[in-house]
């Protein structure tokens, strides 16, 4: 499914109508540069479909109004698709900008211009609100179309690599083979091996970032300052055991070392994160396993799937 961004609109005030410019830059966790509603929350960009607006255009008329793009306060205007049938958790793309919808509706405490000329605003009921998954620019005239794909983040634990003394070879792997499942890497985090630094990086990408699957690497051994499983119990909410002892249970057929790797697997929010070796050849080796069910993995978890059972 897809559309046409009529109109990309800005306001410097909140609880005003927002005026149309030709071109805006975006960034990710924030929102529209230079628009009253960007800000590190969930509605951070909001949206309005025309066939929302022609809904009030009878009412708007006949009170001598005349709509334009901004008016209800949207910063995108939005023609040939129906943002406000999309369920929350939907992802929606425009070039390189990745957006989240995270709202639909809102209660008005303090009525708009529109309202209280009118008597009636639609934006509470039909306008969707998004945060940004990732940066770039958006027009009047892009097409905005409805995206299957996983948004990923990857973290590699290295206490060598984050000090620039080793090439990281495994996030890169990482990156290579999740496109091949519809990922779309996010967020990219090279990571000294302290549990405290880690378990803020799983939990600002998970929360705050709105990567749906955390991929990590190193850090799931022996050795005194492997502390990676240690970080994902300490953010997770709910365990997923079936995933490390997948891996587990094929990397043994390969050498027999891999029943001492001690990666985990969990669920905070709807976001799921993953152990994975430090080795490039460990990466691939576990996620070629694991692959196959990531998709429905996030579907279900996410809300946008059935049921398992047939």
């Amino acid at each position: 499914m897809s559309g046409t961004i009529a109109a990309v609109c800005i306001s410097q005030a909140k609880g005003t109508r927002k005026v149309p410019v030709p071109q805006v830059d975006v960034k990710a966790n924030w929102g529209i540069v230079g628009d009253a509603h960007a800000g590190k929350w969930h509605r951070q960009v909001s949206l309005l479909s025309i066939s929302s607006i022609d809904k009030m255009r009878q009412a708007s008329l006949a009170r001598g109004l005349e709509l334009a793009p901004g008016d209800f306060a949207e910063n995108l205007t939005v023609d040939g698709l129906e943002v406000a049938t999309l369920p929350v958790g939907s992802y929606l793309q425009a070039g390189n900008v990745l957006l989240e919808i995270t709202q639909i509706g809102k209660k008005c405490h303090h009525h708009c211009e529109i309202f209280k000329q009118v008597g009636e605003c639609v934006m509470p009921k039909e306008g969707i609100f998004a945060r940004v998954l990732n940066d770039g620019q958006l027009a009047a005239g892009d097409t905005l179309s409805v995206w299957k794909g996983i948004p990923v983040a990857v973290v590699t634990a290295s206490d060598k690599g984050s000090q620039g003394q080793r090439e990281d070879l495994s996030g890169r792997e990482i990156a290579s083979m999740i496109n091949e499942i519809g990922g779309k890497v996010i967020a990219y985090r090279v990571l000294p091996d302290e549990q405290e630094l880690l378990a803020q990086a799983l939990t600002e990408l998970t929360d705050q970032i709105g990567a749906a699957l955390v991929l990590t690497t190193g850090g799931t051994g022996f050795a005194p300052r492997d502390v990676t499983p240690e970080a994902t119990l300490q953010v997770i909410e709910r365990q997923v055991p079936g995933l490390p002892e997948a891996m587990r249970r094929e990397s043994c057929q390969q050498t027999s070392r891999a029943m001492l790797s001690r990666a985990v697997a969990g669920i905070r929010g709807k976001s799921l994160i993953v152990n994975l070796p430090g080795s490039p050849k460990g990466v691939k080796e576990c996620l070629q396993v694991i692959m196959p069910v990531l998709p429905h993995a996030i579907e279900i978890l996410r809300g946008t799937a059935g049921e398992c059972a047939r």
